[in-house]
């Protein structure tokens, strides 16, 4: 495993640029409970997610980040330091979501992302298929969420 910078900036990112085989680490973004208890009280109002006081009583022993949350927090990590910002062309979703560990109030996030495969398209020679399997590591280098990310990016070489 070789961890290393992308040849281009993420302002001059193309599918060629996405290697595979490369693994890229990014981060990092601090977890503040405020922000816990916000998202949670919109999105996924659990009492573990929502009430520092009565998460002492669940099985985390105390507040954590709902997964959605932590989910969120990699993807801003991923737009920032990984996908292209010239020729990301949406996606066709993600494969494999999986919360290991519990995400707590002061963790710092950061991502190791493994380039797995890139494809372009035939129908489509404007743009290729890049997937990347994403970990989001704690500060201890702990992994707390992986996923399979796809991407649609356009191709700087057009034939």
């Amino acid at each position: 495993m070789t961890i290393g910078n992308f040849s281009n900036p993420i302002d001059q990112r193309y599918f060629e640029d996405y290697v595979p085989g490369s693994v890229h680490e990014f981060g990092e973004i601090r977890v503040e409970e405020d922000e816990i208890i916000r998202f949670a009280r919109r999105f996924d109002p659990q009492v573990f997610h929502t009430d520092p006081e009565a998460a002492k009583q669940s099985v985390y022993g105390g507040l954590i980040a709902s997964g959605w949350h932590s989910a969120s927090l990699m993807m801003r990590l991923f737009v920032d330091h990984y996908l292209s910002h010239v020729a990301s062309l949406g996606s066709p979703g993600v494969d494999e979501l999986r919360w290991l560990k519990p995400v707590r109030p002061g963790d710092a996030l950061s991502l190791r992302i493994t380039v797995a495969e890139t494809k372009r398209s035939r129908s489509k020679p404007d743009r290729g298929l890049v997937r990347s399997d994403v970990e989001a590591m704690n500060q201890n280098g702990e992994v707390v969420m992986t996923m399979k990310a796809l991407n649609f990016i356009r191709c700087r070489n057009v034939p």
